[in-house]
């Protein structure tokens, strides 16, 4: 069942597109009638449409092109149409009369051809085989960009172009004046001729980037020089980028050499500043040159089709981080047992390992903490002011169906209404960002709790902070957003983006956490303290939220387990249909905390408690469950990390040392193992190929680049 938006956006679609053939069938009848009037409106009405389509949503009339009637198509067609009605209006059926203007119009479209194949093989000249950020590139000799419209938009680029001859044509058609079709037709050729000989410019050895091979040299070179020692390695599609940016602080405090290993290209602008340098590799005939490097060691936070493709390299040690534990089966994936190690954070995630029976050892378990926690503050007593801050972050549907994934649908509003029915309750609703993306149920959930929440603040009134508070927000929002959002002109393309972000800046990642650490007080400061909030953008942070509240409720999920640093109360909802006894037995982290039944029972002694310490049965649970899912304070969670990450590499060089030995003992050059041979490359090459088009699929329509 498609969900509102989606069915209003098919509704929309539908009805321009019948717009369109629908000015075309007038444009035919006025030129065959022929009848003026007509033929100008129609013509001039679907140009203008289609001007507007390719500028504000050009993924509408893509659609089109699946039936070969594409932009090139729809303006050669109107171009045609016109021409026919001048001929049958003002000539006697022959094309001597406008013969000029018949062989512009062939010129103008040659010419806008040639243009796009020199777009073609521009594109392709500057396309290197891997991108980089934080990396001192001066030696690919990377060059600006060239303007998008010649470069990458051919349907704008043909319809602006073409807009003179089109308009001349029918300013003939009203005029009788065939100069004015001549006039219009040259201005378009001129304008094609004078596009395609600018765009040539970047084929100059001046404004040529390195070469394929030249490039794969200069990596090498780079890999030498810089010497890294331990990496993070990710793929993963276009809302993925949190599991590897929510390591990018650890991975920036190891002692060593870091780097960043990404394999798609998106996903190098959607990492989060970092001062560690970051390289994608998108073919794995490619990625081999990681392994002639001096890297010991990759951290995985994510599992992907793409990991297999790094781990035939024995050289180098994996370890894989996940990306938040929780009760859930993705928490102990059969996957987990490809890696040399796998890093968890306290002794119930080994045990969780142990139970699922999936083929881990446990001396291949490592307990390191979960060090990005660290900015979550401890609980400080009851709440010291009138209300109760309540937050509740429920995640998403999954994947499985399973009703116990998500609260949303089954006690969602439930629970809503029991915490927004005590007056002395402040409430914070972070849903999840895929809330309804798999079942609409969940979405259609979801946006009548955030009516609830609005309806409840209708009601509600209390002192605002003064325009001051606002003042300092807009004043901390435009700091955050220009440290954080890429400066880049609208035509800059990624080797442009490359060039930008090429040289090195130390620090920035530390400005840009100060900064938001700046905003997340004045977010907070500017909203009344009585007020109930819906959080439904990445900012303000999941960690802000926490450290805001006083009670979280949310299901069974790694939000449980990061709250549980702050030894706050918490709640999770049973929807599972199990019983409380047996939903603490299924699920380890929930056994200190309130169980809300899908009808929210349990609401008011749950608040009671949080007001009331005395009342407060879980808090020694709850120290005891945090030492078990996160492990020990002492050492602290980063110096475990560091440790178990020196360990690691120091596996991998005691490795390289053995095959040494062994090498020279034979006196027989072994092969390097992990190379990947014809047959694997070959293989590897068609599954990125195929993912490739999987993405592109997936990408919104409406997307340009």
């Amino acid at each position: 069942m498609p969900s509102a938006g989606t069915a209003s956006r098919r509704a929309v679609q539908l009805a321009v597109l019948l717009s369109m053939l629908v000015f075309f069938t007038l444009q035919i009848v006025g030129a065959l009638l022929p009848h003026v009037p007509l033929l100008i409106t129609a013509s001039a009405t679907g140009l203008a449409l289609d001007l507007y389509l390719q500028h504000r949503d050009p993924g509408l009339v893509a659609v089109l092109g699946k039936i070969r009637f594409d932009v090139m198509v729809r303006q050669l067609l109107r171009d045609m149409l016109v021409l026919i009605g001048l001929l049958r209006l003002h000539g006697d059926g022959s094309l001597r009369g406008y013969a000029p203007v018949v062989v512009g119009l062939a010129l103008f479209y040659s010419a806008h051809l040639t243009c796009q194949v020199t777009a073609i093989l521009v594109r392709r000249s500057r396309t290197l085989p891997f991108l980089t950020r934080n990396i001192d590139a001066s030696g690919l000799h990377l060059t600006a960009a060239p303007p998008r419209l010649l470069a990458r938009q051919h349907g704008r680029r043909l319809l602006r172009f073409t807009t003179p001859a089109t308009a001349g044509l029918l300013i003939t058609a009203a005029t009788e004046e065939t100069l004015w079709a001549e006039a219009g037709v040259g201005v378009s050729l001129a304008l094609a001729l004078a596009g395609t000989v600018y765009l040539a410019g970047w084929l100059r050895p001046a404004k040529r980037i390195a070469n394929e091979q030249q490039a794969l040299e200069w990596l090498d070179r780079w890999l030498a020089a810089y010497k890294p020692t331990v990496g993070m390695y990710f793929s993963g599609g276009t809302s993925s980028a949190y599991q590897a940016n929510m390591w990018l602080s650890t991975l920036a405090a190891l002692d060593g050499k870091p780097v960043i290993v990404l394999r798609e290209r998106f996903m190098v602008q959607k990492i989060d500043a970092t001062d560690v340098p970051v390289i994608c590799v998108p073919k794995v005939v490619h990625l081999m040159a990681l392994e002639k490097s001096s890297l010991k060691m990759m951290l995985h936070p994510a599992n992907s089709g793409k990991t297999s493709q790094v781990l035939r390299m024995p050289s180098i040690k994996h370890a894989f981080t996940n990306h938040g534990e929780s009760d859930k089966l993705s928490s102990c994936n059969p996957y987990s047992k490809a890696y040399d190690e796998v890093w968890v954070a306290g002794p119930a995630a080994r045990e969780r390992y142990q139970l699922a029976d999936i083929g881990v050892d446990d001396k291949d378990v490592v307990e390191v903490g979960r060090p990005q926690l660290a900015p979550i503050k401890p609980c400080d007593g009851p709440p010291a002011g009138t209300y109760v801050t309540v937050l509740y972050a429920p995640t998403w549907e999954g994947w499985d169906g399973n009703p116990g994934n998500t609260s949303v649908m089954l006690a969602g509003e439930n629970i809503v209404r029991a915490l927004l029915a005590d007056p002395g309750v402040r409430l914070l609703y972070k849903p999840h960002p895929m809330t309804g993306s798999v079942d609409p149920r969940a979405g259609q959930a979801d946006r009548r709790i955030q009516a609830m929440i609005q309806e409840a603040n209708a009601g509600r009134s209390g002192p605002r902070p003064g325009p001051e508070a606002a003042a300092e927000l807009a004043r901390r929002t435009a700091e955050l957003d220009r440290l954080t959002t890429s400066a880049f002109r609208d035509s800059a393309d990624e080797i442009e983006r490359m060039l930008l972000q090429s040289t090195p800046q130390k620090g920035r990642a530390a400005t840009v956490e100060a900064a938001m650490t700046d905003w997340e007080s004045a977010y907070w400061a500017s909203l009344p303290e009585w007020e109930h909030q819906v959080i439904a953008t990445a900012r303000p942070a999941l960690y802000g939220c926490f450290n805001q509240s006083h009670l979280l409720v949310s299901d069974v999920s790694s939000v449980v387990s990061d709250y549980l640093i702050s030894e706050k109360p918490y709640a999770v909802a049973n929807t599972s249909g199990m019983s409380e006894e047996e939903f603490r037995a299924n699920f380890p982290t929930v056994s200190a905390a309130t169980i809300l039944t899908p009808e929210a029972e349990g609401v008011a002694g749950l608040l009671a408690a949080v007001r009331d310490p005395g009342l407060d049965t879980l808090a020694a649970a709850r120290a005891e469950l945090k030492d078990r899912l996160l492990g020990p304070s002492d050492p602290p969670s980063l110096v475990r990390f560091n440790r178990a990450a020196l360990a690691l590499a120091a596996k991998a060089d005691e490795r390289r040392a053995r095959m040494e030995a062994r090498t020279s003992e034979s006196e027989i050059p072994a092969p390097r193992a992990g190379v990947a041979t014809a047959e694997d490359t070959e293989a590897a090459e068609a599954a990125e190929a195929a993912e490739a088009a999987q993405h592109v699929a997936e990408e919104p329509v409406g997307s340009v680049n």
